[in-house]
């Protein structure tokens, strides 16, 4: 572990973990996340940002110059479902771009308890299918998502898989990803002191605010309670000392069970979603480059012509 993410580790969890707080309230924690935003590094001057309608659903593309016509990401936000927007987020998605050679289409689906579940769903798979109707060939489309975003991009796979109309992506990334609103995961205990970023004791309210009386073993929600049989190939990074580290590893397992191809990466003491702090930590860069190289790979017509399980 690098000085750096060391630093990184004992400042986060100073700055942010339990500030401010589990009590506050929602509003509060979108006026921290604003504040955040105004902070967040603009991408360097040769990266496009375009605004655009992605089927009735605000999205934004990002565009580096190395990024190929025909290669695409679609990225999930993370935040709890809650917080976010693709501008918190241009720090990565620009990085993320580039790193696969692709055109990144990031969603600014709609957020709770404005609205609650299936909503965040319902736009996500929304811009994923204006992606195909622009011509998007489904074989070269990677889905990202970090956090919540993760559990939705597994929750975009099922729904499209299930209905049967609209033909999977060539894989899907996921960074520390939430995919059990139901919250059983026994690193939510183990790691509530480890963990440098995220607090449990808040949790449970966030979950609720997007639930809204769901079921949060919904597959559709918490994907982990969903069959993956016959997603497509899949790439799980998490930290070692995450609360949500067994959100991860379990959604592995489902995955390997079903025979799915996945590629589980517990990065050691790594804080929640490290990729975000790429500017001064190596392990991010690193990490981000093997999702560039993995999407690249995956997105390859030969090797997305392949089975997706086997």
């Amino acid at each position: 572990m690098s000085l750096r993410a060391e630093i990184l580790r004992v400042g986060t969890r100073y700055l942010l973990k339990g500030r401010p707080g589990p009590e506050a309230s929602l509003a509060e924690h979108r006026r921290r996340a604003i504040a955040i935003q105004r902070w967040t590094p603009n991408p360097p001057p040769d990266i496009k940002r375009i605004a655009v309608d992605a089927g009735g659903v605000a999205a934004e593309w990002v565009v580096a110059p190395a990024s190929q016509p025909d290669r695409y990401i679609l990225y999930l936000h993370g935040g709890g479902y809650v917080i976010g927007s693709p501008s918190l987020y241009r720090h990565l998605t620009w990085r993320l771009a580039k790193a696969a050679h692709a055109r990144l289409l990031a969603v600014d689906y709609r957020l709770a308890p404005e609205h609650p579940f299936p909503a965040a769903l319902d736009d996500a798979t929304a811009a994923y299918e204006w992606l195909l109707a622009s011509g998007a060939d489904p074989r070269k489309i990677a889905i990202i998502g970090d956090s919540a975003g993760g559990g939705l991009a597994f929750a975009v796979l099922l729904r499209c898989r299930d209905n049967g109309r609209l033909p999977l992506p060539a894989a899907a990334v996921a960074l520390s990803p939430w995919t059990d609103l139901a919250l059983t995961g026994a690193s939510l205990a183990e790691n509530a002191v480890a963990d440098p970023f995220l607090d449990t004791n808040g949790i449970p309210s966030i979950a609720e605010y997007y639930l809204a009386g769901a079921d949060p073993r919904n597959p559709y929600a918490s994907p982990l309670y969903g069959d993956p049989t016959g997603l497509p190939p899949a790439l799980i990074q998490v930290g070692s000392d995450e609360v949500l580290r067994d959100d991860a590893t379990r959604m592995a397992d489902r995955l390997r069970v079903a025979g799915c191809k996945v590629v589980l990466e517990i990065w050691p003491r790594m804080l929640h979603v490290w990729h975000l702090f790429a500017s001064v930590m190596p392990e991010a860069r690193h990490a981000i480059t093997r999702i560039g190289n993995f999407v690249a790979e995956r997105t390859t017509v030969m090797a997305a012509s392949q089975p997706p399980c086997g």
